[in-house]
């Protein structure tokens, strides 16, 4: 997956050269992409852990 982005930054800093500032905002956007698929990761794996609380939760309560 790494590898991926690495292509992906590569290519928007050296395909079409243009100014220096034109690369600067395509690589914005792609930096702002990245975090933001980060961010729903992190927002992901919390949503399961309270799932999975939850059902610990529910489970001890039951067999008492």
């Amino acid at each position: 997956m790494i590898k991926f982005f690495r292509n992906i930054r590569y290519r928007l800093m050296n395909e079409n050269p243009t100014s220096a500032k034109a690369r600067a905002g395509r690589y914005l956007k792609y930096a702002i992409g990245e975090i933001i698929l980060v961010v729903i990761g992190i927002l992901i794996a919390l949503q399961i852990n309270n799932w999975n609380e939850s059902n610990k939760i529910d489970k001890s309560i039951a067999s008492h």
